[in-house]
């Protein structure tokens, strides 16, 4: 008899009065139709692949550009070392903007806060009452405010000074229990600022007794340092100068000493940041080339060889490190391109470092060493403007706004006098009061220039607005991997839409070979049925037979 279970829409075969195994036939029927299926779940797997190494590639894009904003101008770039003679009284730290040089310093006196404590004791501050049972005033001026506080009875020299330093409004002074000796607790007033104009003064208002005005001693004035840098005396209500020298922060130590600054570029440390640049662009350029590297023996690509997306990223990045840096000009800058330092793309067929960029060591010493400047400004000058021309010089622009480049200027004085003109072919508009020319659109877009020529007539020129390559490079890893229109968000999105439509195919081959399997369970059941039939017929006529064969041997 068939033993046969309806499971799901299925019919399952156990045990077949036949004795045929269905169950396997239609296992190898329905295999051999999952070909289609199991195509598409390969071809999915492959743009799956395919986005992972989209989001590989963007994160090492991102890196890069994180690595390139931390030298992206002068103050990051350039690396200058201040060393003293006499560094533990005189300190000095270097930023880019310090010129190489040395400078003496000479300290009189440094800036001090003042301190001042009571003169009255009490034996335990944690007890007894400062006011002697009655609610009392303490009034204090400090950096020109004054403070007045209601004492309440019973308050304790803990207790004044929690009231000083809890009270909204305070000015800067910060309040202490002063313990001279086992038995004898002072207050102890502390001003939280530098310089001879940050006094405190204890007003005749106080009515606490003990604590009012000449109640106090003095143990440390407040003053401003005095010392002299290069010879020239200078006072200053903090030891951490930073506008004495441009560049320069000297930190005083002690009075009473000097010192020599000697300030000095670390070109070592200069080179360490551009090697890092070779390093970072480089290990993005391999992880391209890994990726779109064509097997010529094998006959076989890797994930994402001939993505045109992919040698689009990769021409834009080698063009924006290997072009001349924007705002730059060939004939008013020393250089222009990393070619000029001795940093260029090996093409030699073969070599290990093919593709990437490499360096000339001594090209590059070479450079550093006629014009430093100039190479530190190819790296990382930070929109930075000049003109080419006597009659304005530059002025200002909008970061964000304005974009790096050189822009042709043109203007016209007429009576008035009227200014009219343009900055890069856009209208510009002219502020008399400050008599500067300021571009009012496309890209140049907030850029201002001052006018030095006003007599009547046209004038022309250019002004420049530069970018270092490690700007420019960052902006455009940036640009290419905007999580909103970047081209590698737009493949990404593009490949997340071509998956959705084979999940879609393979859902539909899915039910299709539900449908197969539940189709042949059916037909097969139904020949089962007629199998099984025709076995009662055959056993039925064997059986006749039989009987037939018994009764005539008899």
């Amino acid at each position: 008899m068939v033993n046969d279970t309806l499971v799901s829409g299925g019919i399952h075969f156990t045990g077949l009065g036949s004795g045929t195994d269905f169950d396997e036939m239609i296992t190898k029927l329905v295999e051999i139709e999952t070909t289609k299926k199991t195509r598409l779940e390969v071809w999915k797997t492959s743009w799956k692949d395919k986005i992972t190494a989209f989001q590989e590639l963007n994160s090492a894009m991102l890196d890069l550009s994180s690595t390139l904003r931390g030298m992206d101008s002068p103050s990051k770039f350039v690396v200058k070392t201040a060393a003293s003679t006499n560094d533990s009284a005189i300190s000095a730290t270097a930023g880019a903007e310090a010129l190489p040089a040395t400078h003496s310093v000479v300290v009189t006196q440094l800036a001090q806060n003042n301190v001042i404590y009571s003169n009255a004791t009490v034996a335990d501050p944690a007890s007894g009452d400062l006011t002697g049972g009655a609610a009392k005033v303490f009034s204090y001026t400090y950096d020109g405010q004054t403070v007045n506080l209601n004492v309440a009875s019973g308050t304790t020299l803990q207790g004044l000074a929690n009231l000083i330093n809890n009270t909204s409004g305070n000015p800067g002074v910060r309040a202490e229990v002063l313990k001279i000796s086992d038995g004898d607790y002072r207050l102890k007033m502390v001003g939280l600022d530098l310089g001879q104009d940050y006094g405190i003064t204890v007003n005749a208002g106080t009515t606490l007794a003990g604590y009012g005005p000449g109640a106090y001693a003095t143990a440390q004035t407040n003053q401003n340092a005095l010392f002299s840098v290069d010879g020239i005396a200078l006072n200053r209500t903090t030891n951490s100068i930073d506008d004495a020298v441009a560049g320069l922060t000297i930190n005083l130590k002690a009075s009473l000493s000097s010192a020599t600054i000697t300030v000095a570029t670390d070109t070592e440390a200069v080179k360490e940041n551009i090697r890092t640049f070779v390093d970072q662009v480089n290990e993005v350029r391999s992880l391209i080339t890994e990726m779109t590297r064509f097997n010529s023996s094998e006959k076989k690509g890797s994930i994402l060889t001939g993505n045109y997306g992919v040698q689009l990223i990769s021409q834009n990045l080698k063009d924006t490190v290997a072009g001349k840096a924007l705002g730059f000009d060939y004939d008013d800058d020393i250089y222009t391109s990393l070619s000029q330092l001795g940093i260029g793309t090996d093409a030699n067929e073969g070599s290990a470092t093919r593709g990437l960029l490499v360096i000339d060591e001594e090209k590059l010493d070479e450079a550093l060493s006629n014009n430093f400047e100039a190479v530190a400004d190819l790296f990382a000058a930070d929109y930075e403007g000049d003109t080419d021309s006597p009659n304005f010089t530059y002025a200002n622009l909008i970061k964000g706004t304005t974009q790096p480049g050189s822009y042709d200027v043109a203007y016209t004085v007429g009576a008035g006098p009227a200014v009219t003109g343009t900055i890069g072919g856009y209208a510009a508009s002219y502020d008399s009061a400050t008599g500067e020319l300021t571009s009012t659109a496309g890209p140049s877009k907030g850029l201002s220039i001052k006018i030095t020529n006003l007599s009547a007539g046209s004038y022309s020129g250019a002004v420049n607005v530069k970018l270092g390559k490690t700007g420019q490079l960052a902006s455009e890893l940036d640009r290419l991997t905007d999580s909103s229109d970047g081209p590698l968000h737009i493949l990404e999105d593009n490949y997340d839409t071509i998956i959705d439509n084979i999940d879609r195919k393979i859902e539909l081959e899915e039910r299709r070979l539900k449908n197969y399997e539940y189709d042949l369970r059916m037909r097969f059941s139904r020949l089962e049925a007629l199998l099984q039939q025709y076995q009662g017929v055959q056993t039925s006529l064997t059986n006749s037979i039989n009987q037939l064969q018994s009764n005539s041997s008899s």
